[in-house]
């Protein structure tokens, strides 16, 4: 599992509420009451190498004002960084940009991913012809080859980043422990299916420090025929924000963890958190 896989499963977690389908433009957006331009989240990541927990890399989201197509827009940058230490068994440098409109609306995404020796780039280009809506993918693998892909639904479309932003205004109050999200996403030129199940709410620790926090937590799984298997199980603050604070992912080589370290330009007071070093 990538960095950038790790922090797509976070997207999924806010999706439970968003698999309605939608028909026009208009429907393709919604209202925004959990971020503001400012905001800056910051991630550590552990993997645990033989019984040891080593710091091997972090992660910054970022939200911005922008103008696109001459309209006002915000812009989200998702960039992650193995460290020094990582760079010796394997190179990850993720870099990842969202515009939408003030309303929401997925206008354009673009993923270059540089991991181990392989660089790739995705881009998709979101339009509403008809108010029907329509994306264009670009996907450049690691050999350079190029390929295109055009679809139109009456679905809206939207990537790992655009989808995050929408949901994250979502009231996880009807949320029931066991229900299981199918969740489609544009990637690297195509439209996935993501799986979610919602496991409850949690309070926990944040490590080193006193920080509390009371959060839902969610699993992401994977299934080979029948057999489910539990990929990552991550915890998301029970407020208005909906902040990812914490992950832990069970890979095919060991274990690992992300913990949020900071959190600033956050819009909404942080009620989800119990008590504070």
């Amino acid at each position: 599992m990538t960095l950038t896989r790790i922090f797509r499963t976070m997207v999924a977690a806010f999706a439970l509420a968003a698999t309605t389908a939608t028909t026009t433009h208009a429907q393709c957006t919604a209202p925004n009451t959990a971020f503001q331009a400012g905001e800056k989240l910051t991630y550590k990541l552990k993997f645990n190498w033989k019984f040891v927990w080593v710091n091997v890399g972090s992660a910054q989201f970022s939200i911005s004002n922008t103008t696109y197509q001459g309209k006002p827009c915000y812009k989200t940058d998702l960039i992650t960084r193995g460290n020094k230490t990582a760079d010796k068994l394997f190179t990850m440098r993720d870099t990842l940009v969202s515009i939408t409109s003030k309303e929401l609306t997925p206008l354009y995404y673009r993923k270059g991913a540089k991991e181990g020796s392989r660089y790739t780039v995705c881009e998709a280009w979101y339009s509403y012809p008809g108010g029907k809506p329509h994306v264009k993918q670009r996907f450049k693998n690691h050999r350079d080859e190029i390929k295109t892909m055009e679809e139109s639904s009456a679905q809206c479309f939207y990537d790992m980043v655009s989808m995050m932003l929408r949901a994250r205004s979502f009231d996880a109050t009807d949320y029931k422990v066991g229900d299981k999200i199918k969740f489609p996403m544009v990637d690297n030129g195509k439209v996935k299916e993501e799986t979610l199940i919602y496991r409850g709410k949690k309070t926990f620790k944040m490590e080193d420090s006193k920080t509390k926090y009371r959060c839902l937590v969610f699993s992401f799984v994977e299934y080979k025929g029948s057999k489910e298997k539990e990929v990552v199980t991550f915890y998301i603050t029970d407020d208005k924000n909906h902040l990812p604070v914490r992950l832990d992912m069970y890979l095919r080589f060991g274990s690992a963890k992300a913990f949020m370290t900071s959190a600033t330009g956050v819009r909404n007071p942080q009620t989800s958190i119990i008590s504070e070093k």
